[in-house]
């Protein structure tokens, strides 16, 4: 008899077992796409991401099915089945994995022992450049934090929660190690109010209310102390890296007055009303030098609330912002301090960043919100939801053809800049229904037809890469096609649009040189102020190109003179 109990139990324990594993391979699965990359598609290219998030939740639909077969055979109530009661543990625990992997492949990258994803950067991670990565390792540290102080002491632990401990800690330590060598201040101001966080909803309040009331005014004198070496503190992070802080700044700046235009959302996404707002404000004339010196044509706004206000409207980001802080504080009801910490860092990071335009940010979002307690209930449902949508959607399906539309893009792109513009003009025609909605894209298409004389349509090409882009030499092209077809008022306008969108740049002044050297639209006055910008204005960066410019430009007045 005890023998067939020692059995029973046995096979129970197993089946336990099981379960916890392959409910923890539900959620990794899903999570695991941050660790996706794609050597082969172009570099920041993250369609690949989304086409393994497709067959993970794929996988993690079988692992439910077998997960509730395994409850059926065992007796299991029907409540018992949809819900998910260790959902927070596995989120907070594929992420301390996926953390550790992160941590160690940014080392293996600082000793050269990987290769990093972006040429310019020796520290990546899977991420393209060093931003997000910092990013994705400011959010696991609270989560490895709690983990590591939840137990109490050492002592009074058992060995698998000592083990736990462990891991935590060990993942905790290869974080910080790397964290530091990513020079992302953002990431670092979230990392330490994330872990600041988790430690004051760890503390003893009793032992707490004691030593405030016996030490106060050195507590006080402490905290002034503290607030005094962040001040400093902040101010080393602004002159660390100052144009970009500034350029930081001036972004938010312009993209507060593309929101006073469009105060319920821009339909046409960010680039576009972006571009158009630091258009408007340069063609003012009433700006700063250093505006001049730090502004760009960004893709994102370095903001999540700035952008989703202005391209969702209002409505849509207040409903948003409701919604995370219920669900922290239903987190901190159930004394999940280290979901809560990740959730913490990630809205600190997103201030200054653009983590939720990358799809592992996006899906360790939403597996964190439903962490802090609704995941219990309804996370086998979401995934099961997730897996309807996508793929009786057709999403995944789309997400294919666009990947493979994307390693055709890197053929295509070898032809274009070879010069072969007639075999290039026909790959891009292919791949457009697939990429059509890619700004990059579409100005390859449409300065490939300019290269090969097909003016007209390079501007129908050109015109549609505005809505996605806010790069002026978008618009240089589009003026020189007005040029070519001797649309001389038109040219003229674009390339004056150029010129107020980025007034750092030489080029669109070259290119009104030339237009007004031309014999049907010659203006030796307006020609002579562009000559004087090309030849004194000092470039951003200096290169051979800005030199021939002014050669040339110096050899149209000697012809204009005669």
């Amino acid at each position: 008899m005890e023998e067939n109990r020692m059995i029973k139990l046995g096979i129970y324990t197993m089946k336990d077992t099981a379960i916890a594993l392959l409910h923890f391979l539900v959620v990794c699965s899903l999570l695991s796409l941050v660790c996706v990359i794609t050597p082969e598609l172009l570099a920041g290219e993250t369609i690949g991401q989304w086409v393994w998030f497709g067959k993970a939740v794929l996988f993690s639909i079988g692992c439910i099915v077998a997960v509730c077969l395994l409850q059926l055979f065992d007796g299991s109530s029907r409540k018992k089945m949809l819900s998910f009661s260790c959902f927070s543990a596995c989120v907070s625990w594929s992420l301390i994995l996926l953390g550790g992997i992160e941590a160690v492949w940014g080392l293996r990258q600082l000793y050269g022992f990987s290769a990093s994803g972006h040429f310019r950067y020796a520290l990546t991670g899977s991420f393209f450049n060093p931003g997000p990565y910092a990013g994705y390792l400011a959010m696991v540290l609270p989560v490895c934090l709690h983990h590591y102080m939840q137990f109490g002491t050492w002592k009074w632990v058992n060995a698998s929660l000592k083990l736990e401990k462990v891991a935590a800690g060990v993942v905790g330590v290869l974080i910080l190690c790397v964290l530091p060598a990513t020079m992302s201040r953002s990431a670092w101001v979230a990392a330490v109010i994330g872990c600041v966080w988790v430690i004051y909803m760890h503390r003893d309040r009793r032992k707490w209310n004691i030593l405030w009331r016996r030490y106060k005014k050195r507590y006080i004198s402490y905290g002034i102390g503290i607030f005094f070496v962040l001040i400093v503190g902040g101010a080393g992070a602004f002159f660390l890296k100052p144009d970009s802080a500034l350029g930081r700044l001036f972004l938010w700046k312009i993209t507060c007055q593309a929101i006073t235009k469009y105060p319920w959302g821009c339909d046409k996404g960010f680039a576009f009303a972006y571009g158009e707002a630091q258009e408007a404000y340069f063609s003012q004339g009433d700006y700063a030098e250093w505006e001049e010196r730090v502004a760009g044509s960004p893709e994102y706004a370095f903001n999540e609330y700035l952008e989703l206000i202005l391209t969702q409207g209002p409505v849509i980001c207040i409903m948003l912002i409701v919604i995370t802080l219920a669900c922290l504080w239903a987190g901190t009801q159930f004394r999940r301090y280290g979901v809560c910490g990740a959730i913490i860092a990630l809205l600190i990071f997103s201030f200054s960043s653009y983590p939720m335009h990358l799809p592992a940010f996006i899906v360790a979002y939403v597996c964190l919100l439903l962490a802090c307690g609704i995941g219990d209930i309804i996370a086998k449902p979401v995934v099961l939801s997730a897996c309807l949508i996508i793929w009786i959607g057709g999403f995944h399906g789309k997400w294919q053809r666009e990947k493979d539309a994307c390693r055709d893009w890197v053929n295509a792109r070898m032809l274009y800049h070879a010069g072969a513009y007639a075999a290039a003009n026909a790959a891009y025609d292919k791949l457009y229904p697939q990429l059509r909605e890619k700004g990059i894209f579409l100005f390859e298409c449409g300065h490939s037809l300019h290269k090969a004389g097909f003016y007209n349509e390079s501007n129908k090409y050109l015109d549609k890469a505005l809505v996605y882009c806010a790069d002026p030499m978008i618009l240089n092209v589009i003026g020189k096609n007005y040029q070519a077809l001797r649309c001389y008022h038109w040219a003229e306008e674009l390339l004056l649009a150029s010129v107020h969108r980025l007034p750092g740049r030489i080029y669109p002044y070259y290119l009104l040189a030339k237009l007004y050297a031309e014999p049907e639209f010659l203006n030796r006055e307006k020609f002579e102020e562009m000559k004087r910008i090309v030849l004194m204005k000092a470039p951003k960066i200096h290169s051979t190109a800005i030199e021939e410019m002014r050669r040339e430009v110096e050899e149209i007045a000697k012809e204009l003179e005669k």
